[in-house]
């Protein structure tokens, strides 16, 4: 059972279709943890030029999957409420396996550290079980 449905998560990110690319939050420690839910379909806009014989989900845009995943994480702490998180960095991001149409991209962010208005969480995106990115995500609220 889903924490967040999609509408919900777009009452606190402002991300909007085309680019919102988490469909639920299925577990949140706010300001710890939050494990997002990306069903892949053949359907999404990118699939038509990356690639058309080969369709595979760009690696930036796992990378803001999991972004959105800590930013509905650290703007569901009572301080943040109603902020914006933006990108601020990314670091140590690594591409271990495809996700391809049909997949079920499960997102995981854990802050490893927040000083004021800055956070950093390590951000690790599977599909069953199996690792297919990670990277070291900044944000900054504004």
């Amino acid at each position: 059972m889903s924490i967040f449905t999609t509408q919900e998560i777009m009452d606190i990110i402002p991300h909007r279709q085309p680019f919102l690319l988490v469909d639920t939050i299925e577990e949140l420690e706010i300001g710890k943890r939050a494990v997002g839910k990306k069903c892949v379909t053949y359907n999404e806009p990118f699939f038509a030029g990356h690639f058309p014989q080969e369709p595979i989900m760009p690696g930036v845009l796992i990378i803001e999957a999991l972004a959105q995943v800590g930013a509905v994480n650290i703007l569901s702490t009572p301080e943040f409420k109603g902020k914006t998180a933006y990108l601020a960095a990314v670091n140590r991001a690594k591409f271990k396996g495809k996700v391809v149409p049909g997949d079920v991209l499960l997102l995981e962010v854990e802050m490893m550290k927040q000083k004021g208005s800055i956070g950093i969480g390590k951000g690790t995106a599977t599909v069953k079980g199996k690792v297919v990115a990670v990277a070291e995500i900044t944000f900054a609220i504004g």
